[in-house]
């Protein structure tokens, strides 16, 4: 190893930018936007039995 390395670890640069909160909110935008939407119940299209009337 040259002796211009160091084993020492850098310190992580501090980013300025987006929040934790901001993020996370992102990411379940993009999930939501990307899921396709959900195939009706089968059950849910039936049109509803004829109501009787009362004897």
């Amino acid at each position: 190893m040259p002796a211009t390395e160091s084993n020492e670890q850098q310190p992580y640069a501090v980013v300025a930018g987006v929040s934790m909160r901001d993020l996370l909110a992102s990411c379940a935008a993009a999930q939501v936007i990307s899921t396709p939407p959900r195939v009706p119940d089968p059950e849910a299209s039936r049109p509803p039995a004829q109501h009787r009337e009362a004897a």
